[in-house]
């Protein structure tokens, strides 16, 4: 089977994990121990910013499937060129650290202007902003759903402050896109990604609120061991195998 068909494997099993190194990580031993913790921590995927080097670096040391990210059509095309897997349209938190918002149509454009510069042929995931109305994120959803896109992805961390700590504090940093992923999984037939300020703890939430896959960040780049980021991503991989365990045990009796 190959990566493309282990990936959508696990998009239809809801078992799948992407570790994302970063849209703005160029940092290149940062990359080589997230995508080796990704991939010997049991990971689904990785995802990793749009440059060369850093591609064939990833394509390299994982047999994972590869996103590229970026919101640069040229860049995404640039990807395609060099043997990513899939095109992400998206990853925000770059543009939120600089003060920035990206808008729906601004969105809709960028994966029209991507399409047009590489076909149908690769797949395609793109990132509905969290920070906009949920109505126009269903709108949003759905148009990209028309126009082929084979993934979406919600966020949200951006826009929550979380005021408790331990696990409290974890639901609360993943509750809006979380209850975002609840809202477009009943709007779209398309597979469904929930990331931004996912956790250990809170991965079997998402799934549970019917994701196909999360997409986890922050809680993986901040260690300093390749050890420790391999011993955190099969962490989250348990927690999710875990809950289809016991929802499949459920729908069993």
């Amino acid at each position: 089977m190959d990566r493309i068909e282990l990936l959508k494997n696990s998009l239809r099993e809801k078992t799948c994990v992407k570790v994302i190194a970063g849209i703005d990580n160029f940092d290149i031993e940062k990359v080589r121990q997230i995508v080796t913790g990704a991939q010997q921590g049991g990971a689904s995927a990785v995802d990793v910013a749009a440059r060369k080097d850093i591609i064939t670096i990833a394509k390299e040391l994982t047999d994972l499937p590869v996103f590229v990210s970026s919101i640069d059509p040229e860049e995404l095309a640039m990807a395609a060129n060099n043997g990513a897997d899939v095109l992400e349209v998206g990853n925000f938190d770059a543009l939120y650290k600089n003060g920035l918002r990206i808008t729906a149509q601004e969105v809709i454009d960028i994966t029209k202007r991507t399409i047009e510069l590489v076909g149908n042929n690769i797949m395609i995931s793109v990132t509905v902003p969290g920070h906009i109305d949920i109505s126009e994120q269903i709108a949003l959803a759905q148009e990209l759903e028309n126009l082929g896109v084979d993934l979406i992805q919600t966020e949200g961390a951006a826009i929550t402050e979380p005021k408790s700590a331990g696990a409290r504090g974890l639901i609360e940093k993943a509750q809006v896109s979380i209850a975002n992923t609840i809202e477009l999984v009943r709007n779209v037939e398309i597979p469904v990604m929930t990331a931004s300020g996912i956790t250990t703890t809170t991965a079997p939430l998402a799934i549970a609120a019917g994701a196909s896959a999360v997409g986890v960040g922050s809680c993986i780049n901040k260690l300093n061991s390749t050890l420790a980021m391999i011993a955190e991503v099969r962490s989250i991989v348990e927690s999710i195998e875990k809950i289809k365990t016991l929802t499949e045990e459920k729908t069993s009796i």
